[in-house]
Order: structure tokens, then sequence, then C-alpha cells
């Protein structure tokens, strides 16, 4: 059944006049924009604008590959940060079985603007943006004083060590290797700070998860990750690459700095944060991302959720080798970090009969001129998906072979096949601070980002740093 037909509607108008009155009349149901683990719905009813959450359809709270807690536990918690002063929105009504609409909640909409490409850079947001850095530092303090003893029993709580075991776990068993993801994993092993007591960590706190408006954060969304653990993370990931959406030289999600934030926490919660342990929860924040974009990618392949969105997150994975290059190279000796001659391929011209990248050109063309032009809201986006889909595929078709051999002939060169480079640096017996291995690495994630996502921010900052000059 599709969540936008007559049976769906009729569903949750008699739910809404059970739950808000009879006074009402269900209007403007739609599929909002994003969410890749969780639907969001928007609608009105009796004059209020109510947003659904809700898992989508055929997967449970564990089915996603992100350890989501269960929506009533969510519920809960908003509940719960709302009444301790945080900006949290207003839970209006939870849906039971015999609603048969599926599992979730209902929500009072705020007000304002989620898609950073709306908010940040933009002259409208000007003064929000400037207030962003002691709001978010407000309200993680805030979250991390929520009283826990209530939630023990319904929040996972895992220590660092613990953390990267998970990820470890998930990563192997996708079956992929990536040189520097192997790296990273033994960096955090060698690097794990010790455990903390135990916070109420939101898990998910970053800009698209935060509602904003002209006098800044209105409110503070998308609870699914939530859990017990050390609050220097919900910083480390606030400030992850992927999550400045194009401001990459500001680290603090896109709008400041990460010295101005931790500043701003430290006074906000009168904690002083540690820099190692922001680092290693950056490094891990980072790669927990690209194992994330892995399971996406997998629980597409395994038939949980065939939505196209999760195939190509799942090929996001390219930008967190960037991302990790350039984190690690701020800690990396200087003599090893030495310029690569490497650009972007051009588009080589084609002879004779149809090339199977012309052919995907033609698709992308076609969608984008015939298709998306007739298409609204979720639809629409579906559509920009697939134009981003064909790309890659398109990429791949014209650059793949070339950077196939090229990689192929710099681990000759080394002394290694792709397996025993992966091996070795895993478990240290490689070093990564081999001058070849560190090119290699760079070369690696530079080729693959291309054909992936060539207009990241992140490759246009690692080839301005390491481009002869």
């Amino acid at each position: 059944m599709l969540m936008t037909d007559e049976a769906f509607q009729a569903k949750l108008a008699n739910y809404c006049t059970k739950t808000f009155g009879t006074d009402g009349k269900l209007e403007h149901l739609r599929r909002l924009s994003g969410g890749a683990s969780m639907e969001s719905w928007g609608f009105a009813y009796g004059g209020e604008d109510f947003v659904l959450r809700r898992l989508p359809a055929g997967l449970s709270a564990d089915d996603d590959g992100l350890r989501g807690v269960p929506l009533a536990t969510q519920a809960d918690i908003i509940e719960l940060a709302r009444t301790t002063g945080v900006t949290a929105p207003e839970v209006r009504g939870r849906l039971a079985p015999e609603d048969d609409i599926g599992e979730g909640f209902i929500m009072a909409k705020a007000e304002g603007e989620t898609l950073p490409h709306k908010i940040l850079g933009n002259p409208d947001f000007a003064e929000a943006e400037r207030k962003l850095t002691r709001q978010c530092a407000g309200e993680l303090a805030a979250i991390h004083q929520i009283p826990v003893q209530s939630l023990a029993a319904s929040l996972e709580y895992f220590s660092p060590a613990e953390l990267i075991r998970v990820q470890k776990d998930k990563y192997d068993e996708i079956g992929s290797q990536i040189p520097i993801y192997e790296y990273a994993f033994h960096w955090l092993n060698e690097n794990a700070p010790d455990a903390t007591d135990k916070y109420l960590v939101h898990g998910d706190f970053r800009m698209g998860n935060l509602m904003i408006d002209q006098e800044g954060l209105s409110a503070v969304l998308d609870w699914e990750l939530v859990r017990l653990g050390d609050p220097v993370q919900d910083l480390a990931y606030l400030c992850t690459p992927s999550w400045r959406f194009g401001h990459y030289e500001k680290v603090a999600g896109g709008f400041d700095s990460a010295e101005a934030l931790l500043q701003a926490y430290a006074e906000a919660s009168g904690r002083e944060v540690d820099p190692d342990r922001f680092r290693f929860w950056l490094v891990y924040s980072t790669l927990w991302w690209g194992v994330a974009c892995m399971v996406m990618g997998q629980i597409w392949r395994s038939h949980g959720d065939r939505s196209l969105e999760r195939t190509v997150i799942g090929r996001r994975v390219s930008e967190v080798e960037i991302d990790l290059a350039l984190l690690f190279e701020e800690i990396l000796p200087a003599e090893i970090c030495t310029p690569l001659d490497w650009a972007v391929p051009e588009d080589q011209t084609v002879t004779g009969e149809t090339g199977y990248g012309e052919l995907l050109t033609a698709l992308g063309e076609w969608n984008a001129e015939h298709v998306q032009p007739g298409l609204q809201g979720h639809d629409k986006f579906q559509s920009r998906v697939a134009g981003n889909a064909l790309g890659i595929a398109r990429r791949q078709a014209e650059w793949g072979p070339d950077f196939r051999d090229a990689a192929k002939a710099r681990l000759t060169a080394i002394g290694y096949d792709h397996g025993q480079l992966c091996s070795g640096l895993s478990n240290g017996e490689i070093a990564i601070t081999q001058s070849a291995v560190w090119d290699h690495l760079r070369l690696s994630a530079l080729e693959r980002l291309s054909i992936d996502q060539p207009k990241y921010a992140g490759l246009k900052v690692a080839l301005n740093k390491w481009r002869p000059s």
C-alpha cells in the first residue's frame, strides 16, 4: 500500500479525529524530502501543521543498521527533553497498532528551515547563523544534563572501545576493503579514550536535523540515535566533515570554528573539552558515517528497503576517504605529505559506436529535462537522486578502467596487492608514514571521489592542499 493512497489518508484522518477532535480536516499530506533511515510526513489538520515520524515499510528500529531506538522511546525522550529546557518539538500523538498506520508518533511542526544549503551563507539567515554556535553549545549542554536514571533500561551504553568493535563488525560483515578505513580502525583502537560517566547523547545533532528560523535554532529534531555515552561525541559529530554541507573550512557544522564551539560548550556546561578526546571522536564520527553509508547500500542489496536513495548514499563512502585523509594529515609528519600531480579527468571525445557513458549521459539529460520539471516534493527529490546515480555510473564507465590500472601500477611499485595492504594497515604491520603508501591512499581517494561526488567540498580542499604550488 502506498503511503499517499486514499486508504492511508482515511486511516490518518480517523486517527486525527480521535486524537485532535472532530472539527478538523486532513489536508496537504505529503512525504517530506530527505530522511534515508526514517520517514517524515507533513500534513495539516484543524488549522495546525504536523509531522508524522515513522519507520519505512518493512523495517524495524534494529533493521536500519544504525541501532536506532524504538519510536516510542524517542517520543518519551523528546517529551523529557522539553521538560528540562531543551528546544525539542512537542509530541502531539502516538500511533497504536489498532490505528493501522505504522509505528511512529506525531509532532507539532516547528517553524523554520532545516535544509543546510538554504541556511548556511544565506543573507536571510545571517543573524541566525551568528547565534548558532552558542545556541548549539547551549542545547547540547542541556541535553547532556538530562537525568539518565529513568532512561538506563531503555537506552544502550557502549564504551569507546565497544563502539569501535561494533562498527568494525558491520564493516567486516559487508565485506569491504578500503585501505584508509582499515587504518582508521587501527588508529581508533590505538587512541581510544577511557570510558566516561554515562550522559544522554543525542547521537545525530547536526545541521539538517536542526530547525532554524530568523532567530536561530528553533527545534532539535531527529532523536532516533539517542543513547548513553560521552558528551564529547555529540560535539565532534556536529563537526564531521560531511555535515558541513559545502562550508568545509568552517569545522563546526559549516558555520563556525571547532575552537569557538568547544569554548561555548565549556561556558554552557562548565566542562572543558579535552582536545585529544575531541580528535578521537571526530575521527570516529567521520568513519562511522562511512560505515553507515555502506550499511545503507547493504539494506538495499538485501531487499530490506529498495529505495533509490539508499544505493546512492552507499557510494558516499569515498567522501569519507578524503575526509579521513585530511584529518590524518593534521597529525602525520609533514615530510610525507608531498604534492600530488593529479587532476580531475576531462571528458574524452568519443568516436565510433555509441559509448556506454554516452548512453548514461543521454538518460541523465532526459531525466533532468523531461522528468524533473513535471514533479514536485519527494518525487522531484528522488528524480534528482536518480540523476546523481546516472552521473556516478557514467563517470565509472568512462574513467574507472584507467583509475583501476593506475591503482594496480601503484600497488605493484609498493610491493603489495590490495588485500595485503588493507590487512597490513589494519594490524599495524604496514606504516602509513611510508610516502608511497600514503600517496596511494590519497590518490585512491581522489580517484574514487571524482567518480562518486566530484562536487563534494572536501575534494576541492584536498586538491588545493595536495597539488604542487
